[in-house]
């Protein structure tokens, strides 16, 4: 069992102002209920006898309320102003707006319209993104209300019709009672009838059954049906596990039964699923990093902005011009190409996914995909088919034999009743092995259905040979109480002790492998008449066993070393019991380090639990909401989780995730919940969607920390050169257009290679890596750009002889500055998109390195074009071309050798 100690890897903060504690409100009550006699389940609800008429049904409505499932709004004009309105869209906007105002008031130049335009699409884009997201979210939830029928049968009855106990001597009565009502009419308190193809309306305690069979697959998730009866079973005290008790949207697979309601609307299990994807989702990786980083750019406008206006006013005593220059830097300091960049990094990425039959429903998943570091799944149907198959069939003395095979087959095939899984997967095998001819060599005679007290069914056949054969199947306990004797190697002899104990050991060893076992067992039957009854279950012939298990995807073994591989941890959230799921994790391979249940993680409190679940990876027994908790749990302790389910009951749990994935096998409700859809059964997919994450995620980190260092460097290069020349170092629309043509290039970015030590480990958004490297490699740039005006200053005589100054050499100085920080900007790229040595160990993409090259080559270009004119550039003569190589030489030299440094003190360079 897990042990407890007291080490977190987060800490109180993490605590403060959390939402309510997800989980279930009712759990005790309705454990309670499950134990009361139907005397004390009166006394519960303050009634007197069973079956609520219509005036106390109103009362018991105003009292508890009644089954109305709350109806999902979407406000369609709130949800779009709150995806529009994010900071950086009112970064951009204001910048959008200054252009505008310079354009028609200031007379400013028509490449102003134009970054206009390029930023109203990007906001366009992002906003449209964002608002389809939260219509995708909206959805999910009202397809899980719709779920539920409109109709139920209710047992309401009239003051002499009461009865102070339902049982087998007047249900028939009771039930002759009933009528249909609407569900949203059913109140606490109310007898309803259950029978075969009905979905539970509200959460019911049983208090008569007859073969009661229910589908708990949209909770569990697992595809057996249970059985349900009217008793309590101290064996299997867990909420889901309760025998006398059934949850709203669950069905009725077979047999009947008179419940009363003990939870109704927005209290039963199921509306508490339903509540959890109604709350907004919890902030994922990616968008807490994009905040960060939004709001660092922020910071950093409130500081720079403001300097350089208060120096330029200062010093050029000319007010109006310095604010224009102040809002030219705050769009120089601005990645406005960010919201395209990290578009078109992800669509890349969902394009790259889609060839592999990925598909990508939020672009940022593929970002938080490759952030990950715990993968959580639930076992069936992601890790495993969902598909029980039959694996073995064996005779005690561990041969195989065609004839039990046969009579597996005959037993399932000639059935009338419900066929479960184990049924299907028998007539599934013979099937698919091409074995089924024989069964024309036999005719059914009779029946002897399945119930739960004799937990066998039985089928006669005829042979050629115009004999019966009794054919009998079931538990192996039930099974052995009515054989006599046994076929052990290849002679029928009388059952012994020492034969019983080898059965029970077989059973035993076969369960421990989480093989689900079953029996067989036959014998001559009679001839004399077709008609067979349970009595005529008796000396039988022992014959062998057959044991099935839902198979692991022949994926998942690889999966798992690849996730390992690339420092993902995988932790196993099942319903399943211990058995099945330890011999699951031992075919794909999987180390279990402890073992923890869903009863005991309810024990827990909330920091027992955050240690628990990095103490153990398998996790058994759990319902929905606990498999929530444990995704919190992680989360609180700094992980990026990825949830990999398939069922409705997995919703919860995906939208608690930073990735939720779902599977080709998995209900439309689980898809829709999920940002990541894998169409192949192949589970390998995943293992290139981390590593394509974790490339997406690599490029956009090289824009935002080498954009913001060059425009760091860039800005500390105006505040010196703002308080040192007597004039602008450069236009306001060559900072613009300086800008833009950077940005442009930028989208290189998207297909340029990422070092394969970045992608060997999960990586995450943080902003205190920002920092250190805008503040270390930005002013790099800026002690060169002084270089630059040293000798240009001198080259062109602005600084030689500053009191004579000529427009002229103005001009030829903003354009040395211009051409040189354009330049620069663009190489600077090359240098940092490695931690190795550029061109030499690592080489970009032919696509960056043309884009880069084209930039530079319109950079040093422009200004001997009829462009050059209105962008205020002159042409620049031969010699500075000889500076200018010596200083951009320089500067590469330097950047490698403080990128070197860096790494040493830093331990990591992107």
């Amino acid at each position: 069992m897990a042990k407890i100690i007291t080490k977190f890897k987060g800490d109180n903060k993490d605590f403060k102002g959390r939402k309510k504690e997800i989980g279930f409100l009712k759990t005790d009550e309705i454990k309670q209920i499950s134990q009361f006699s139907q005397t004390e389940i009166l006394e519960h609800f303050d009634l007197k006898n069973f079956g609520l008429d219509y005036d106390e049904a109103k009362e018991m409505g105003k009292k508890y309320g009644d089954n109305s499932q709350q109806k999902t709004k979407f406000h369609w004009f709130k949800h779009f102003l709150k995806v529009l309105l994010n900071p950086f869209n009112i970064v951009l906007a204001a910048i959008a707006t200054y252009n505008l105002v310079s354009y028609f008031t200031l007379g400013g130049d028509s490449f102003e319209v134009i970054g206009v335009i390029i930023i109203a699409i990007m906001i366009i884009i992002s906003t449209t993104i964002a608002y389809i997201q939260d219509i995708r979210s909206f959805l999910v939830t009202k397809k899980l209300t719709d779920l539920v029928s409109n109709t139920i049968t209710v047992i309401r009855l009239e003051h002499d019709e009461k009865v102070a106990e339902v049982s087998v001597n007047n249900n028939t009565s009771l039930i002759r009672e009933a009528k249909e009502l609407e569900i949203h009419e059913l109140v606490q308190g109310d007898l309803i009838y259950l029978s075969s193809g009905d979905m539970v309306p509200a959460d019911v305690r049983v208090l008569w059954s007859n073969d009661l069979f229910i589908n708990q697959s949209s909770l569990t998730g697992e595809s057996m049906p249970i059985e349900k009866h009217a008793s309590y079973n101290p064996h299997k005290p867990s909420l889901l596990e309760l025998e006398n008790i059934c949850y709203t949207g669950t069905s009725v697979i077979s047999g009947s039964a008179i419940a009363i309601v003990v939870g109704v609307g927005q209290d039963t299990y199921y509306a508490t699923i339903s509540k959890t994807l109604q709350v907004k989702p919890p902030e994922n990786s990616f968008n807490r990093g994009i905040k960060r980083t939004t709001w660092l750019l922020l910071s950093f406008m409130f500081v720079m902005v403001p300097i350089v206006f208060v120096i330029n006013g200062v010093t050029k005593n000319d007010w109006l011009t310095a604010l224009l220059f102040a809002i030219s830097v705050a769009v120089g300091l601005t990645p406005e190409m960010l919201p395209m960049i990290v578009t078109s990094n992800l669509a890349r990425g969902a394009s790259r996914m889609s060839k592999a039959k990925v598909v990508v429903k939020k672009l940022e998943a593929i970002q938080n995909l490759g952030a990950i570091d715990v993968l959580c799944t639930d076992k069936t149907g992601t890790l495993t088919n969902d598909k029980i198959e039959l694996v073995d069939y064996q005779l005690l003395d561990k041969k195989k034999d065609d004839r039990l095979l046969t009579y597996l087959y005959l037993n399932s095939y000639f059935q009338t009743g419900l066929k479960n899984p184990m049924d299907k997967a028998i007539i599934h095998y013979i099937d698919e092995h091409h074995l089924s001819n024989f069964k024309n060599n036999y005719q059914k005679i009779d029946e002897i259905p399945f119930d739960f007290n004799r937990r066998k069914l039985t089928v006669v056949v005829r042979g050629k040979d115009e004999h019966h054969t009794l054919i009998c199947k079931g538990a192996i306990e039930e099974i052995v109480k009515n054989c006599t004797k046994i076929e052990y190697n290849g002679q029928v002899e009388d059952l012994t002790e020492e034969h019983l104990r080898m059965i029970n050991a077989t059973t035993e060893r076969m369960n421990s492998q989480g093989l689900r076992v079953v029996g067989l067992a036959y014998s001559h039957g009679h001839d004399a008449d077709t008609y067979y009854s349970s009595a005529d279950e008796k000396d039988l012939i022992f014959y062998g066993f057959a044991s099935f298990l839902d198979k692991p995807k022949p994926s998942a073994a690889k999966m798992i070393q690849l996730l390992r591989k690339n420092g993902v941890q995988l932790k196993i959230l099942t319903g399943d019991n211990e058995q099945v799921t330890r011999a699951i994790c031992d075919r794909v391979h999987l180390k279990i380090k402890g073992v923890v249940t869903g009863d005991y993680i309810e024990k827990l409190s909330e920091f027992e639990l955050r240690d628990v679940v990095e103490q153990n990876n398998v996790f058994v027994k759990l319902n929905p909401l606990q498999k929530a908790k444990i995704i919190t749990a992680l989360k609180q302790n700094k992980h990026i989780v990825g949830f990999m389910g398939d069922g409705i009951n997995d919703a919860p749990v995906l939208r608690q995730s930073d990735v939720a994935i779902s599977v080709d096998n998995a209900t439309d409700i689980a898809k829709e919940a999920s940002d990541i859809i894998l169409l192949e059964k192949s589970l390998l997919v995943l293992e290139k969607g981390i590593v394509q994450g974790r490339q997406i995620f690599g490029n956009i980190l090289k824009y935002i920390k080498i954009t913001i260092a060059s425009n760091f460097g860039n800005v500390l290069s105006i505040l010196v050169a703002s308080a040192w020349l007597p004039f602008q170092p450069m236009m306001p629309i060559q900072i613009l257009f300086q800008n833009l043509l950077y940005d442009m290039s930028q989208l290189a970015v998207a297909f340029d290679k990422v070092d394969a030590d970045f992608l060997s480990k999960p990586q995450t958004w943080t902003t205190k890596d920002i920092l250190p490297f805008v503040f270390i490699n930005g002013p790099v740039s800026s002690i060169f750009d002084i270089l630059t005006f040293v000798v240009m200053g001198y080259y062109f005589g602005v600084l030689s002889n500053p009191q004579h100054i000529t427009a002229e050499q103005v001009t030829l100085f903003q354009t040395g500055w211009f051409v040189e920080g354009l330049v620069t900007q663009t190489l600077i790229v090359q240098l940092y998109r490695t931690r190795k040595i550029p061109f030499f160990q690592s080489m970009s993409s032919w696509q960056l390195l043309v884009a880069g090259a084209a930039v530079i080559a319109v950079g040093i270009a422009l200004p001997y074009t009829s462009l050059g004119p209105q962008l205020s550039l002159a042409p620049l003569p031969a010699m500075y071309f000889a500076w200018f190589a010596l200083l951009v030489g320089g500067y590469c030299f330097m950047s490698q050798g403080v990128k070197v440094l860096y790494i040493k003190i830093f331990k990591r360079w992107l």
